[in-house]
């Protein structure tokens, strides 16, 4: 099956962009297809986000109609309300007396800097974002799924912990898998990697090993985290969202050292868009797998050419 043949059995998954001219902030918009079924899991200690406690096994809504990504910590949340609107003028949202209410989820990361003036994005943003949205569907190996320094990923830094900012970005794989039944599953992870950790090397495990390792400074507080969305053609319950996103996690710590701090808010949406059937144990190891490449994705975008990671960012 080719990338692009992948791309389209994730049907009805639109994703936008808005980067400010800066190039320091900006936000991404996953629209998902009505019917998606989807949970969260949040780790890390410091999370800024919107609606995720709807996302719990045991809340009446079963998912959600848009997930955003931004940057801006908790004022970037705002972009959020210009996707309510773009889904409410679309007629999207949960049933009531009333009429259907927008279930749009957000997730912000921390990319304010010292001595710059405050950048975020706001709920024009959000509804640029949406507006622009569209079909992932190209070549390589995540099949036209965004990398890049670009929307939510704009003004992301990984390495804090080291006291060096590293050029951090939005990154995504997509894998798939053949089930028994001569189906496709598809997992495809889109993640904003903003992370007081970075990439995982085996610097820090060969350190302790030898007994020199030392321990970092203390990072600020709430400056970084890690946000994104997994979507899978595979049918799962709102239950089984949850243990997919929590594999998810897995491919975090797989990837960053360290990852979960408790200055990062690191939280995963998983949303169920299909009618595929496959083991979700399978589902769950493609989500740990996606994950790690999409902050290798991430992390590696935003290097310039020929170099090996170990340059200050543009803000460092």
């Amino acid at each position: 099956m080719s990338p692009g043949s992948r791309s389209r059995s994730l049907a009805g998954v639109r994703v936008g962009h808005w980067t400010h001219p800066s190039g320091r902030t900006g936000c991404t918009v996953v629209l998902l297809p009505d019917g998606t079924v989807a949970s969260v899991e949040v780790r890390g200690g410091a999370p800024a986000s919107r609606e995720l406690e709807l996302l719990a096994p045991e809340r009446t809504v079963a998912g959600a109609d848009a997930v955003v990504l931004s940057g801006g910590s908790a004022f970037g949340l705002a972009a959020a309300e210009g996707v309510v609107r773009y889904c409410s003028e679309a007629g999207r949202g949960f049933p009531t007396p009333g009429g259907p209410v927008p279930i749009v989820v957000g997730m912000s990361l921390y990319d304010l800097r010292p001595g710059k003036p405050p950048l975020w994005p706001d709920a024009r943003a959000g509804y640029e974002a949406a507006s622009a949205a569209r079909s992932p569907d190209g070549e390589g190996p995540a099949a036209g799924w965004p990398v890049g320094r670009i929307g939510a990923g704009a003004g992301a830094t990984v390495g804090i912990w080291r006291a060096v900012r590293r050029p951090g970005g939005l990154g995504s794989a997509l894998l798939s898998f053949e089930t028994e039944a001569g189906e496709t599953a598809v997992v495809a992870a889109l993640l904003a990697v903003n992370a007081v950790g970075d990439l995982d090397d085996g610097s820090v495990a060969g350190a302790l090993r030898r007994g020199d390792f030392r321990a970092p400074t203390q990072p600020p507080l709430g400056t970084s985290t890690t946000i994104g969305v997994i979507c899978t053609n595979v049918r799962l319950s709102k239950l089984e969202c949850l243990l997919v996103a929590q594999s998810g996690h897995d491919g975090l710590a797989r990837a960053l050292m360290p990852a979960h701090t408790r200055f990062d808010g690191d939280a995963l949406v998983v949303a169920s868009v299909g009618d595929a059937e496959a083991p979700i144990d399978g589902v769950r190891i493609a989500a740990t797998v996606a994950v790690g490449d999409a902050v290798r994705a991430a992390v590696t975008s935003g290097l310039p050419s020929g170099t090996s990671g170990d340059q200050q960012g543009p803000d460092g």
